[in-house]
C-alpha cells in the first residue's frame, strides 16, 4: 500500500487550485448524463465523485470506490445531510479487485491506474463491470507516468477487450477515452 496516497494527504487531493487546474465539472460533462450508474473507482476524498452525482441527476447512482476507510469517510461526510447523499454509495475495494456486482455505464480511473500492483486484471474486471458500449476514462499524471509505462497500461487495456476512442485534454494528465463493443 505504500503507493497509495495516504488518507493524510486528501487536502492535497481535493483544493480550490486543483478545481481551477482539472475542474471536475468540465472533465466529465462529455460522459456523464442524468440517470446513468457511474464509478469512480480509487475516488479518494472524492473530488469527482461529488460531481459525479450532480451529473447523473435524482436517477442515477455514483459508485465511490476506494481501499482506504478514511477516504470513504471523507466522500460521506461531503455529502451527508445533502440530496446527493442518496446517489453516493461508497464501497471499499481490495487492492487487487474493486468487486462490485452491478453494471455501470461510465468509469474514471483517475490518477489511481500507476498504484495499482496489476493493471490487466484491473482492466478485465472494468471490461465486465462495464455495460456494453460504457466509457473508461483513464487520467495519469505525467510526473509519475512516463509516455512509454502509459502507453503500455493502454496496450493492457486493448487486450483485456477496451478500444481507444480518444485522448482528452486535461491539464497535467496523459489521458485515454476506452470504450467497450455494443453487443
Amino acid at each position: 500500500m505504500s503507493r497509495v496516497c495516504p488518507v493524510e494527504r486528501a487536502g492535497g487531493l481535493d483544493n480550490r487550485l486543483r478545481r481551477w487546474l482539472q475542474n471536475p465539472r468540465r472533465i466529465l460533462l462529455p460522459y456523464i448524463r442524468e440517470g446513468l450508474t457511474v464509478l469512480d473507482a480509487g475516488c479518494g476524498p472524492g473530488f469527482f465523485s461529488v460531481e459525479m452525482a450532480r451529473l447523473v441527476g435524482e436517477s442515477g447512482r455514483v459508485f465511490a470506490c476506494d481501499l482506504q476507510e478514511g477516504m470513504l469517510r471523507i466522500v460521506r461526510s461531503k455529502v451527508e445531510g445533502t440530496g446527493l447523499e442518496k446517489r453516493i454509495i461508497t464501497h471499499k475495494c481490495s487492492s487487487d479487485r474493486i468487486g462490485l456486482s452491478e453494471k455501470v455505464d461510465f468509469a474514471l480511473a483517475f490518477y489511481m491506474l500507476h498504484e495499482l500492483p496489476d493493471q490487466g486484471a484491473f482492466f478485465s474486471e472494468m471490461m465486465s463491470l462495464l455495460r456494453p458500449g460504457g466509457r473508461l476514462l483513464v487520467v495519469e499524471p505525467p510526473f509519475h507516468v512516463s509516455k512509454a509505462s502509459f502507453a503500455s497500461s493502454i496496450g493492457l487495456a486493448l487486450d483485456a477487450g477496451f478500444y481507444s476512442l480518444e485522448c482528452p485534454g486535461v491539464a497535467f494528465s496523459r489521458t485515454a477515452l476506452l470504450g467497450t463493443f455494443h453487443q
